[in-house]
């Protein structure tokens, strides 16, 4: 895999000749060797239907594409990072703690509502968070970021998973989403987090959670 952890804050990324990364814009903290930024207003290898997806969801901030020959150093506002490798499935990841990812991935915005019906819109209007979320699919790496560290959270049938949208970072596996709370709808308008509503997490699948509700 191309990204690997140098440290809690920093991911190391090897670039080789005719293949791609992509990065979030202001990630890049040093490099060596032959190696290029510019800027991808496509969205990764989304294309055109990528570009779209994220400026409906306010995501229009350009990735940066970055090719040649040699090894980058990536972190972003020193926050934690977390590599995560994929095999061949499909990441569920909040669009602004995406730091970097792999070209091979193929990248993607999922609506909210289609897994988690209308509880998936309300999610993203209180907590705060788009109704639209990034999918990165196939085989490769990807660098994600999150406050206080990242821990992973396994999903079974048997057990569903309840998380703060505020500490949700990511997913991936066979997992449906839906709000959950235990407050009336007048009680829950303007909570954004904590015991007013949680994100409900079931199936067969990995969440990883952030240690703390900051948002980036």
């Amino acid at each position: 895999m191309a990204l690997r952890e140098i440290n809690s804050k920093i991911v190391e990324a090897t670039v080789l000749p005719g293949q791609r990364l992509f990065s979030q814009r202001g990630a890049m903290l040093a490099y060596r060797g032959e190696v290029s930024f510019t800027p991808n207003i496509q969205g990764g290898q989304g294309g055109v239907m990528s570009m779209i997806g994220r400026r409906m969801a306010n995501e229009d901030t350009p990735l940066m594409s970055v090719e040649g020959s040699g090894t980058v150093l990536f972190g972003h506002g020193g926050h934690h990072v977390q590599v995560i490798n994929l095999t061949g499935e499909t990441l569920y990841v909040e669009a602004d703690r995406l730091l970097a990812f792999e070209g091979t991935l193929q990248q993607g915005t999922m609506f909210m509502g289609s897994q988690g019906g209308v509880m998936g819109m309300v999610r993203g209007q209180v907590s705060g968070q788009g109704l639209f979320t990034t999918t990165l699919k196939g085989h490769g790496s990807v660098a994600v970021m999150a406050h206080g560290g990242v821990f992973e959270v396994p999903i079974t049938p048997q057990r569903p998973i309840h998380v703060d949208p505020q500490a949700y970072v990511a997913h991936h596996g066979d997992v449906r989403n839906k709000l959950s709370t235990a407050l009336g709808w007048r009680d829950m308008v303007g909570r954004g987090s904590g015991e007013a509503f949680q994100l409900e997490l079931s199936g067969s699948g990995t969440v990883y959670v952030q240690a703390s509700e900051e948002k980036l």
